[in-house]
Protein backbone atom coordinates (compact mmCIF):
# COMPACT_ATOMS: atom_id res chain seq x y z
CA UNK A 1 0.00 0.00 0.00
CA UNK A 2 1.03 3.62 -1.07
CA UNK A 3 1.57 6.18 1.14
CA UNK A 4 -1.88 7.91 -0.75
CA UNK A 5 -3.47 4.44 -0.32
CA UNK A 6 -2.87 4.97 3.13
CA UNK A 7 -3.74 7.94 3.45
CA UNK A 8 -7.31 7.11 1.99
CA UNK A 9 -7.40 4.07 4.56
CA UNK A 10 -6.66 6.43 7.49
CA UNK A 11 -9.54 8.55 6.17
CA UNK A 12 -12.23 6.64 5.76
CA UNK A 13 -11.53 4.88 9.34
CA UNK A 14 -11.63 8.52 11.00
CA UNK A 15 -14.70 9.63 9.35
CA UNK A 16 -16.64 6.64 10.61
CA UNK A 17 -15.20 6.73 14.09
CA UNK A 18 -16.23 10.79 14.31
CA UNK A 19 -19.84 9.25 14.52
CA UNK A 20 -20.64 8.72 18.14
CA UNK A 21 -23.15 5.84 17.67
CA UNK A 22 -20.54 4.31 15.50
CA UNK A 23 -17.48 5.25 18.06
CA UNK A 24 -20.10 3.87 20.84
CA UNK A 25 -20.38 1.12 19.15
CA UNK A 26 -16.84 0.10 18.90
CA UNK A 27 -15.94 0.95 22.13
CA UNK A 28 -18.58 -1.47 24.04
CA UNK A 29 -17.46 -4.06 21.56
CA UNK A 30 -13.95 -3.72 23.11
CA UNK A 31 -15.44 -6.47 25.96
CA UNK A 32 -14.18 -9.09 23.00
CA UNK A 33 -17.86 -10.52 23.15
CA UNK A 34 -20.08 -10.86 20.31
CA UNK A 35 -23.36 -8.67 20.37
CA UNK A 36 -26.68 -9.15 18.88
CA UNK A 37 -27.93 -5.96 16.65
CA UNK A 38 -30.57 -5.69 19.64
CA UNK A 39 -28.20 -5.36 22.24
CA UNK A 40 -26.03 -2.23 20.72
CA UNK A 41 -29.19 -0.72 19.36
CA UNK A 42 -30.19 -0.57 22.89
CA UNK A 43 -26.84 0.58 24.34
CA UNK A 44 -26.34 2.59 21.42
CA UNK A 45 -29.93 4.55 22.46
CA UNK A 46 -30.90 4.03 18.10
CA UNK A 47 -33.39 2.09 16.44
CA UNK A 48 -32.28 -1.02 15.18
CA UNK A 49 -32.54 0.22 12.07
CA UNK A 50 -30.28 3.04 12.34
CA UNK A 51 -27.76 0.90 14.39
CA UNK A 52 -27.91 -1.70 11.38
CA UNK A 53 -27.00 1.23 8.34
CA UNK A 54 -24.02 1.74 10.85
CA UNK A 55 -23.01 -1.33 11.48
CA UNK A 56 -23.06 -2.02 7.35
CA UNK A 57 -20.48 0.75 7.44
CA UNK A 58 -18.44 -0.79 10.25
CA UNK A 59 -17.91 -4.34 8.69
CA UNK A 60 -17.45 -2.91 5.31
CA UNK A 61 -14.68 -0.87 6.37
CA UNK A 62 -13.47 -4.36 8.32
CA UNK A 63 -13.68 -2.46 12.17
CA UNK A 64 -16.26 -4.90 12.93
CA UNK A 65 -17.22 -8.56 12.24
CA UNK A 66 -20.42 -10.34 11.39
CA UNK A 67 -22.01 -13.40 11.59
CA UNK A 68 -25.31 -14.92 11.39
CA UNK A 69 -27.24 -17.79 13.39
CA UNK A 70 -30.39 -18.08 13.05
CA UNK A 71 -33.06 -14.62 13.24
CA UNK A 72 -30.01 -12.95 14.80
CA UNK A 73 -27.09 -11.01 13.48
CA UNK A 74 -23.94 -10.93 15.64
CA UNK A 75 -21.30 -8.43 15.67
CA UNK A 76 -17.75 -8.37 17.35
CA UNK A 77 -14.57 -6.05 17.12
CA UNK A 78 -12.14 -6.93 14.68
CA UNK A 79 -9.04 -8.61 16.75
CA UNK A 80 -6.69 -6.33 14.43
CA UNK A 81 -9.03 -2.70 14.74
CA UNK A 82 -9.59 -3.29 18.70
CA UNK A 83 -6.20 -2.03 20.19
CA UNK A 84 -6.14 0.53 17.23
CA UNK A 85 -9.46 1.51 18.78
CA UNK A 86 -8.10 1.66 22.09
CA UNK A 87 -4.75 3.54 21.58
CA UNK A 88 -7.52 6.32 19.31
CA UNK A 89 -9.32 6.38 22.87
CA UNK A 90 -6.45 6.88 25.04
CA UNK A 91 -4.71 9.21 22.50
CA UNK A 92 -8.06 11.81 22.74
CA UNK A 93 -7.98 11.87 26.52
CA UNK A 94 -11.23 9.69 26.85
CA UNK A 95 -12.85 12.26 29.26
CA UNK A 96 -16.54 11.39 29.74
CA UNK A 97 -19.36 13.71 30.56
CA UNK A 98 -19.97 14.27 34.18
CA UNK A 99 -21.89 11.26 36.15
CA UNK A 100 -24.76 12.96 37.86
CA UNK A 101 -25.57 9.18 39.63
CA UNK A 102 -23.74 7.47 41.83
CA UNK A 103 -24.20 4.26 40.08
CA UNK A 104 -22.62 5.86 37.34
CA UNK A 105 -19.53 7.27 39.61
CA UNK A 106 -19.00 3.30 40.24
CA UNK A 107 -19.13 2.07 37.28
CA UNK A 108 -16.76 4.42 35.68
CA UNK A 109 -14.40 3.71 38.46
CA UNK A 110 -14.45 -0.08 38.15
CA UNK A 111 -13.42 0.60 33.96
CA UNK A 112 -10.77 2.63 35.25
CA UNK A 113 -9.31 -0.01 37.89
CA UNK A 114 -9.75 -3.27 35.56
CA UNK A 115 -11.28 -4.23 32.16
CA UNK A 116 -11.24 -6.25 29.31
CA UNK A 117 -9.79 -4.64 25.90
CA UNK A 118 -11.23 -7.19 23.55
CA UNK A 119 -8.63 -10.81 24.97
CA UNK A 120 -6.95 -9.17 27.20
CA UNK A 121 -6.56 -6.95 30.31
CA UNK A 122 -6.60 -3.10 30.89
CA UNK A 123 -7.03 -0.25 33.24
CA UNK A 124 -4.90 0.49 36.03
CA UNK A 125 -4.74 -2.84 37.26
CA UNK A 126 -3.37 -4.12 34.38
CA UNK A 127 -0.63 -1.35 33.92
CA UNK A 128 0.27 -2.40 37.62
CA UNK A 129 0.71 -6.02 36.18
CA UNK A 130 3.35 -4.87 33.34
CA UNK A 131 5.05 -2.84 35.76
CA UNK A 132 5.64 -5.64 38.56
CA UNK A 133 6.30 -7.96 35.08
CA UNK A 134 9.19 -5.56 34.31
CA UNK A 135 10.53 -5.01 37.84
CA UNK A 136 10.74 -8.43 38.77
CA UNK A 137 13.00 -8.88 35.19
CA UNK A 138 9.93 -11.18 33.26
CA UNK A 139 9.80 -8.47 30.68
CA UNK A 140 12.32 -6.25 28.79
CA UNK A 141 11.22 -2.66 27.04
CA UNK A 142 14.80 -2.61 25.68
CA UNK A 143 14.35 -3.12 21.49
CA UNK A 144 10.60 -3.82 21.71
CA UNK A 145 8.77 -5.36 24.29
CA UNK A 146 9.07 -9.22 25.07
CA UNK A 147 9.57 -11.60 27.46
CA UNK A 148 12.40 -12.92 29.19
CA UNK A 149 13.92 -15.76 29.60
CA UNK A 150 12.79 -15.70 33.29
CA UNK A 151 9.54 -14.38 31.71
CA UNK A 152 8.87 -17.68 29.93
CA UNK A 153 9.52 -19.86 32.63
CA UNK A 154 7.00 -18.15 35.20
CA UNK A 155 4.28 -18.66 32.47
CA UNK A 156 5.28 -22.30 32.60
CA UNK A 157 5.22 -22.59 35.94
CA UNK A 158 1.70 -21.06 36.22
CA UNK A 159 0.60 -23.27 33.59
CA UNK A 160 0.15 -20.74 30.99
CA UNK A 161 1.33 -22.01 27.21
CA UNK A 162 1.03 -19.93 24.52
CA UNK A 163 -0.21 -22.13 20.83
CA UNK A 164 1.57 -22.22 18.09
CA UNK A 165 -1.08 -20.47 16.05
CA UNK A 166 -1.93 -17.63 18.18
CA UNK A 167 1.57 -17.05 18.23
CA UNK A 168 1.58 -17.12 14.16
CA UNK A 169 -1.12 -15.10 13.57
CA UNK A 170 0.12 -11.60 15.40
CA UNK A 171 3.02 -10.47 17.86
CA UNK A 172 3.37 -13.02 20.97
CA UNK A 173 3.50 -9.51 23.49
CA UNK A 174 2.34 -5.84 22.55
CA UNK A 175 2.01 -2.98 24.28
CA UNK A 176 -1.57 -1.64 24.45
CA UNK A 177 -1.51 2.40 25.29
CA UNK A 178 -4.42 2.53 28.17
CA UNK A 179 -6.71 5.27 27.69
CA UNK A 180 -7.72 5.58 31.44
CA UNK A 181 -3.90 5.20 32.88
CA UNK A 182 -2.20 6.83 29.65
CA UNK A 183 0.12 4.11 30.02
CA UNK A 184 0.69 0.83 28.19
CA UNK A 185 -0.83 -2.65 29.39
CA UNK A 186 0.02 -6.10 27.68
CA UNK A 187 -1.73 -7.64 24.58
CA UNK A 188 -0.59 -9.86 21.99
CA UNK A 189 -0.88 -13.77 22.68
CA UNK A 190 1.01 -13.14 25.94
CA UNK A 191 -2.20 -10.39 27.33
CA UNK A 192 -4.68 -12.82 25.66
CA UNK A 193 -3.66 -16.29 27.45
CA UNK A 194 -2.94 -14.43 31.07
CA UNK A 195 -6.20 -12.61 30.72
CA UNK A 196 -8.13 -16.14 30.06
CA UNK A 197 -5.85 -17.71 32.69
CA UNK A 198 -7.55 -15.16 35.54
CA UNK A 199 -10.83 -15.49 33.76
CA UNK A 200 -10.75 -19.67 34.69
CA UNK A 201 -8.54 -19.82 37.57
CA UNK A 202 -10.97 -17.61 39.23
CA UNK A 203 -8.67 -14.54 39.71
CA UNK A 204 -10.82 -11.82 38.14
CA UNK A 205 -14.61 -11.97 37.00
CA UNK A 206 -16.84 -9.95 34.81
CA UNK A 207 -19.02 -7.26 36.55
CA UNK A 208 -22.52 -7.70 34.96
CA UNK A 209 -22.80 -7.28 31.60
CA UNK A 210 -19.74 -4.48 31.14
CA UNK A 211 -16.19 -5.05 30.28
CA UNK A 212 -15.35 -3.58 33.76
CA UNK A 213 -13.97 -6.83 35.87
CA UNK A 214 -13.45 -7.28 39.87
CA UNK A 215 -9.62 -8.86 41.10
CA UNK A 216 -11.35 -11.34 43.50
CA UNK A 217 -9.47 -12.69 46.76
CA UNK A 218 -7.75 -15.91 45.49
CA UNK A 219 -6.72 -13.26 42.45
CA UNK A 220 -5.10 -10.39 44.82
CA UNK A 221 -3.49 -13.37 46.59
CA UNK A 222 -2.04 -15.06 43.40
CA UNK A 223 -0.81 -11.43 42.14
CA UNK A 224 0.80 -10.96 45.02
CA UNK A 225 2.13 -14.24 45.53
CA UNK A 226 3.36 -14.69 42.25
CA UNK A 227 4.17 -10.88 41.28
CA UNK A 228 4.83 -9.30 44.53
CA UNK A 229 2.19 -6.59 43.49
CA UNK A 230 0.43 -4.58 46.89
CA UNK A 231 -3.07 -5.38 47.83
CA UNK A 232 -4.28 -1.75 48.00
CA UNK A 233 -3.42 -1.49 44.20
CA UNK A 234 -6.13 -4.92 43.24
CA UNK A 235 -8.50 -3.62 45.40
CA UNK A 236 -11.39 -1.48 43.65
CA UNK A 237 -10.89 2.28 44.49
CA UNK A 238 -14.33 3.59 46.46
CA UNK A 239 -16.45 6.06 44.34
CA UNK A 240 -17.09 9.06 46.52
Amino acid sequence: MDSREAASAVAGWASLLADDTRATVCLALLDGRAWTLGELARYAGVAASTLSQHADQLVAAGLLVQHRQGRHRYLRIDGEAAPLIEAVAAAAGHRPAPTRSMAGARRRHALAHARTCYDHLAGTVAVAIADAMTERGLLTWRHGLSLTTDGVAWLGDLGIAISAADSRRRPALRACLDFTARRPHLAGAVGAALCHHAFTSGWITRIGTSRAVTITVAGRQALMRHLGMEEQSLRQPRAD
